[in-house]
């Protein structure tokens, strides 16, 4: 049976001792996420970072947490939260992610096999509309480590805005479902980026890696834009 998904992997040559490889998981909308997982362990990862919009709203969450229960069980997984764990409030999103066994990335970073792991948490609409910004504190912070770092930033437009300034190696986002109709590699529309968006697919400037995710979430149908789960393979180089 063929996968609903494409398996996209990119390679990268960084300051390490031995090779990693990252399975990078983004806007599940609350989906099943068996075939994801069982591709993942198909391909041997040594960790799953997840950049985001894992649930959808406070109706649908249970799958995206049991998603996450599901990957800490067999595998260390790394989460940051996007725009729609921002809209959540009935519920602490931030405690039902820890109780899953995932190392919540709330604005945080960690140390994982001589990579610096961190999360910038995502803007819902209503913080974008009123004018607010991610933890500006944190990125500053973090940027200032030693070491290789992989931000997991949800929101693509914000490497625009926010991270580009700063040294860091590589940023993973989602967010854009990969301009939601395709056409000659560009995307139609993005939410946060508007119509003919920047930031929709692949990597850019070698530094922002973006995943067309693993949902649609709109009513409207993709055209030429397939879900996509991206592999990272980091092979070790000493400079």
């Amino acid at each position: 049976m063929k996968e609903p998904f494409v398996v996209s992997e990119y390679d990268f040559y960084i300051p390490i001792d031995k090779m990693l490889k990252f399975a990078l998981v983004t806007d599940l909308h609350n989906g099943d996420g068996a075939a994801v997982l069982k591709t993942i362990l198909q391909n041997h990862v040594d960790a799953i970072l997840i950049a985001g919009d894992f649930i959808h709203d406070e109706r649908r969450y249970e799958q995206g947490i049991d998603f996450l229960k599901r990957c800490a069980a067999v595998l260390p997984t790394f989460c940051s939260l996007g725009n729609h764990e921002a809209r959540f409030k009935e519920k602490n999103i931030r405690l039902l992610v820890k109780n899953s066994g995932a190392t919540l990335l709330d604005n945080e970073d960690t140390l994982f096999c001589g990579v610096r792991i961190g999360g910038l948490t995502g803007l819902s609409e209503k913080q974008t509309a009123k004018g607010e910004t991610p933890n500006l504190a944190f990125l500053k912070e973090f940027s200032q480590k030693d070491g290789y770092k992989i931000l997991l930033c949800h929101q693509p437009e914000h490497y625009d805005k926010y991270v580009r300034k700063y040294p860091i190696q590589l940023t993973l986002s989602g967010h854009a479902h990969g301009g939601q109709w395709r056409f000659f590699g560009r995307g139609v529309y993005a939410p946060g980026q508007g119509l003919f968006p920047k930031f929709t697919s692949g990597l850019y400037e070698g530094k922002l890696l973006v995943s067309r995710g693993l949902a649609n979430p709109q009513k409207i149908p993709k055209i030429g834009n397939r879900e996509e789960l991206i592999l990272l393979n980091f092979y070790s180089v000493q400079y």
